[in-house]
């Protein structure tokens, strides 16, 4: 019976693409610069499965036989952000950038928005969340307003309080932005932002929930449904494929994701897994926390025996990322990064799978492991690590 997972550790880059000045991320190499920041990985467990092969780690030496396939892919979407990874992964590549609005949305824009969804608007630029829950939040709630805030990345976000608006209204106002937001207008999320607590101690609440474009081709998900083969998602990426062929359960931390894979893999008899890890992008990545990234890696590090422990003999497992999130530059946006591509399983080679030009190769090799037509981006490795 085959089972095989996609394990998409959001945000964690592996050094910049070679196109990565030109998005403004010179520089930026999450995994090395966070290993530099830090005096070293001792990360026992990523070193035995060969990341430190992937691309040279301080800290972390090269195994003189790895215990997976170890490599790197290269981002060939235009583009940095969550959806366009994902998609990219599953074999749809975009021709052009979503569209970003690093100034803010048009007023006629917003204006219709408040009048379809009867309240008011604040803010309207890009902000890191935090912040700007922190700067608007006390008049969100005396107002009732929606905050309304972008990024780099092309997201329309809007924040309210609980205790202010019902979790409810703000999903049906998401909604509504998401039925705006298309043609020349169109955004690759709209993300709702809960938060809670009172003015000086505002947090995001844990019921995110993103709005997604659905894909614009067919994906491995929309390949693996037609041939019946079951597909299980933990985290985001039902939303992030609009819910096209996924369901999922939405994991707030990482150990969630890493506790929701393992229930899955002891019950499992067969299909594929889909999972985003999400807080080395949201929680540490996007706040600059270094300290925060690391003691994640190591948990991470700490959990691997406990995913391979679970694995059947047939078993494929591709542990990788879909773009990057530096927190040691002054920026708290993406970055435009190659990400680590690890292949895990009792029939697999670890041999070196080098530079892979682009990430479509993961879902290429997914699509030829069950066995389904070719994805219409990407080429398997399956056969360079398969016995």
């Amino acid at each position: 019976m085959k089972r095989a997972a996609i394990i998409v550790l959001d945000g964690l880059g592996i050094g910049g693409a070679p196109d990565a000045e030109e998005y403004g991320d010179a520089g930026s190499d999450t995994l090395g610069n966070v290993a530099q920041a830090v005096g070293g990985f001792h990360l026992p467990n990523l070193e035995r499965l060969g990341l430190g092969a992937c691309r040279p780690l301080k800290g972390m030496g090269r195994p003189a036989t790895a215990g997976a396939a170890y490599g790197v892919a290269l981002p060939r979407s235009p583009g940095k952000d969550s959806t366009t990874g994902h998609w990219e992964i599953c074999g749809v590549l975009l021709e052009r950038p979503f569209r970003t609005y690093p100034g803010g949305f048009p007023k006629p824009l917003l204006d219709e928005f408040a009048r379809r969804t009867g309240r008011g608007w604040l803010g309207n630029k890009a902000a890191s969340g935090t912040g700007i829950i922190a700067e608007l939040g006390a008049e969100h709630q005396r107002t009732g307003k929606w905050i309304v805030y972008t990024s780099a990345d092309s997201v329309f976000q809007v924040a309210a309080h609980e205790a202010t608006v019902p979790i409810e209204d703000l999903y049906r106002a998401c909604g509504v932005a998401r039925d705006m937001l298309i043609g020349e207008h169109a955004v690759s999320r709209v993300i709702a932002r809960p938060f809670e607590g009172v003015p000086g101690d505002y947090r995001r609440g844990v019921r995110r929930k993103d709005f997604s474009l659905a894909p614009v081709g067919e994906t491995l998900l929309d390949r693996l449904a037609v041939a019946g083969v079951p597909r299980v998602g933990i985290g985001k990426v039902d939303d992030l494929f609009a819910g096209r062929n996924i369901a999922s359960e939405h994991t707030p931390t990482n150990g969630d994701a890493y506790r929701l894979i393992e229930r899955t893999l002891d019950t499992l008899k067969t299909g594929f897994v889909f999972v985003n890890v999400i807080e080395f992008d949201q929680t540490w990545g996007h706040r600059n926390d270094v300290r925060g990234f690391h003691l994640g890696l190591m948990e991470l590090d700490a959990w691997l025996p406990r995913l391979e422990s679970r694995m059947r003999e047939d078993d494929l497992i591709i542990i990788s990322a879909d773009h990057g999130n530096d927190p040691t530059t002054p920026s708290t946006d993406h970055s435009r990064e190659a990400v680590p591509v690890l292949v895990l399983g009792r029939r697999v080679r670890p041999v070196a799978l080098g530079e892979r030009p682009t990430f479509a190769d993961l879902g290429a090799t997914v699509a030829q492991y069950f066995a389904v037509p070719p994805l219409a981006a990407g080429r398997s490795f399956l056969s360079e690590v398969w016995t």
